[in-house]
Formats: C-alpha cells, structure tokens, sequence
C-alpha cells in the first residue's frame, strides 16, 4: 500500500520582537528564545513540530521589527486552521498564533514581547535566509545626559559624551563597499566574512544618534562592532581612519569593540521579486557556503 504524500505550502512570517527577554533567537535548551517560542506555538497549532529558516539569527537583547521566517505546513493543515469561520486560512494562522504568543509572554495580559504581523503563502523558491536581497539594522544612541529617558533605556544606548556625527560619517564611508570584514567579526567555521556593506551612516535626531548598517548580509556580531568603532571615533577616543586600518588589517584582536546589544534592531529584509528568487538563493548559497551566514 503506498502512502500519500502530503503537499506542503511554504508560509512566510513577518514578524517583530522585542529582545529584552530573551536569549537570542536560536533555541536552546533551557533558554527563553525567539525560534523557541515561535517553534513552540507553531507546534501547538500544526500538532506536529516544525523548522523553522529565519533572515537574520539576532544575538540576546537583540530586537526586531522586520524579522522574516518561513515554514513548510501540508496544505491541510494549513487549510484547516479556519476552522468554522469563513477566514482565509493564513488569517487564521495569524490570529491563533498571535493569540498562543501572548500567552507565552510574563507582560500585562494580551501583550506579548513577539507578534507575527503578516503570514502568506509563497512559492517554494522563497528562501527567508538565502532569498534576501539585504539586511538593514539601525542603532539608536542619547549623548545627551539631560534628555536620557528611562521609558527608552531598554532600546537606547546612553553615554555622557558628545558624539562628533560628521566624524563618524568620514569613517564610516572608507567601510563601504565589499571587503574581507574578519576584524568585524567572530567567524563561524567554513563560512566566510566577505560582505558587500552598502550602507553605514550616522544621523542625528530627536535627541538620538541614529546608526543606520545596511548590507547584503552581517557575520556574527558584524553590526555591534561597527558601530561600537564609530562610537570610538565619536567620542574623540580613536581618530577616524583608525575603523578603516582596522578593516584592511584583517585581524580580529583585543582591538575589538562591540558595542552593547539592546539599542540594536532589525529593521528591514529585501527580497527580489518572484521571478528572481531562485537564482538569488543558488547565487547566495554559493557565495556564502553550506552555512549560509
């Protein structure tokens, strides 16, 4: 007797955090993590575990407002999520987990640090990781002890000493550009830290300092050493051609400085249209490696 093969439909979700309480986004035993609580509601309403491919693994304290995932559900369970109502089965999908999610959450009742904002099937070419086009992180920071606010503290980085802005925009620009960032980094094994970084800049605004990093992809702590670089040449402690001789040392060394994780936020990821999806993925993959980092 042959067994029937259930067809899956790949599911995008959108999704944005708040990295305050938890431990990053990759599960792991024992911690409260993004992937976890989603992977755990995502059980709960499929009955059966899943696996889950995210754009970007955010490090702990780390947030989020335009994270991407995607699932693989079979068409039936997806179908069913409905139930008797007349929704459209990824509107369903949307209101169950997002109910499951703030349940999840120690906050006031019916808040939740996570909620899923969008869900949609899309072709399987889709790849949440290796589809992207590009990653946009910004980094938010008050240098201005007087306009330090502590509903903010959990989002905002504070430091007493006025940051020189238009210094830390001449250094950032010598970054730009595809380059070997492995003095930016913390290297994964057989990966590489070759990345193209297409936007690195500082604006000032409503009493902020707003980093802004944009590039196709980030290695691991890639973003928090960067901008912990500016923030050096900010506050007049390295000039500003030090990041630049930094990056074509190639050297990862006690020079490192990463900045603290809380002000940090993804905000955006980029997708080519439809048409173009597989081949950014096979390009992506070969370029990057197995890992895909």
């Amino acid at each position: 007797m042959s067994l029937t093969v259930a067809h899956l439909e790949r599911v995008r979700l959108d999704l944005a955090y708040d990295g305050s309480g938890f431990h990053g986004w990759a599960a792991q035993p024992g911690l409260r993590t993004v992937e976890g609580v989603l992977s755990d509601a995502l059980a709960t309403l499929f009955r059966e575990s899943v696996a889950l491919t995210v754009a970007g693994r955010t490090d702990a304290g780390v947030h989020a407002r335009g994270q991407v995932v995607h699932v693989d559900v079979p068409q039936d369970v997806l179908a069913a999520m409905p139930g008797r109502s007349d929704s459209e089965p990824c509107v369903a999908l949307l209101r169950r987990l997002n109910a499951l999610l703030a349940r999840s959450c120690d906050g006031p009742k019916g808040s939740s640090d996570v909620v899923v904002y969008r869900a949609a099937v899309v072709p399987e070419e889709f790849d949440a990781r290796f589809s992207a086009l590009r990653r946009t992180y910004t980094y938010r920071v008050c240098d201005e002890p007087e306009c330090f606010d502590p509903l903010r503290r959990h989002d905002v980085l504070w430091v007493t000493d006025r940051l020189n802005v238009p210094a830390m925009n001449r250094a950032a620009a010598e970054l730009l550009g595809e380059h070997d960032f492995i003095s930016y980094c913390k290297p994964r094994e057989g990966a590489t830290t070759v990345r193209e970084l297409q936007r690195l800049d500082a604006v000032r605004r409503d009493n902020l300092v707003e980093i802004t990093a944009t590039a196709d992809a980030f290695c691991h702590s890639m973003v928090r050493t960067l901008v912990g670089s500016l923030l050096k040449v900010g506050s007049g402690a390295r000039d500003e051609g030090w990041p630049r001789r930094r990056l074509d040392e190639r050297l990862r060394n006690g020079e490192v400085i990463v900045a603290p994780p809380h002000p940090l936020t993804l905000q955006r990821v980029d997708y080519p249209g439809r048409g173009e999806l597989a081949a950014r993925a096979a390009q992506t993959r070969h370029v990057r490696g197995a890992c895909g980092c």
